[in-house]
C-alpha cells in the first residue's frame, strides 16, 4: 500500500506517541509494584493496555517499512 507523505508523517507521529505511552506504562507498573498495596486488577489492565500498544507499534512500524521489489 502506498501512503502520501502526510500520511507517513502522521503515522510516524502516532508511532512516537505510542512508544511514549508504552514506556510511561512500563514505568508506572514498576512504581505500582514497588508500593505497599498492589491492585491486581489495575496491574492486569495496565499490562493489557501495554500489550495492545506494543501490537499497534509493531503494526505501524511494519507499515512504515518500504516495500521491496521482488
Amino acid at each position: 500500500m502506498h501512503y502520501s507523505e502526510l500520511q507517513l508523517e502522521e503515522m510516524r507521529q502516532q508511532l512516537a506517541e505510542l512508544r511514549i505511552e508504552h514506556r510511561d506504562l512500563d514505568h508506572a507498573l514498576e512504581l505500582i509494584q514497588q508500593g505497599g498495596y498492589i491492585d491486581q486488577l489495575q496491574i492486569r489492565r495496565m499490562k493489557k493496555r501495554k500489550l495492545m500498544l506494543k501490537d499497534m507499534i509493531t503494526y505501524i512500524g511494519n507499515a512504515l517499512i518500504p516495500d521491496e521489489p521482488a
